[in-house]
């Protein structure tokens, strides 16, 4: 059973930056793809970056230009970092671990961005 354990949220003023980071309890490189979704009240889980075991990202188009996905496979970290942010990128963030046939979650990082 794989542990995600995301940090790096908080309050932050519009035009502002944030790391967000999402540590495995085992190696990450076995996995298909790692991602982060986020969901804003009353709003559905949205996917926003994914990145594949080969390194390639997409990336949803509200955040094209402004997030960047990395991984760190010795550390077994997941990061998004997230530049110029806009108020409505207030969510929580979670963390996503996919193999075939299999899914696994962080508890959720909230993330705040005022006016």
């Amino acid at each position: 059973q794989v542990q995600l354990v995301e940090s790096g949220g908080g309050l932050v003023q519009a035009g502002g930056s944030l790391r967000l980071s999402c540590a495995a309890s085992g190696s990450i490189f076995s996995f298909v793809t790692l991602a982060w979704y986020r969901q804003a009240p009353g709003k559905q889980r949205e996917l926003v970056a994914v990145i594949a075991r080969g390194g390639s990202t997409n990336y949803a188009d509200s955040v094209k230009g402004r997030f960047t996905i990395s991984r760190d496979n010795a550390k077994n970290t997941v990061y998004l970092h997230m530049n110029s942010l806009k108020p409505e990128d207030t969510a929580v963030y979670y963390c996503n671990a996919h193999l075939i046939g299999a899914d696994y979650w962080g508890q959720g990082t909230q993330v705040t961005v005022s006016s």
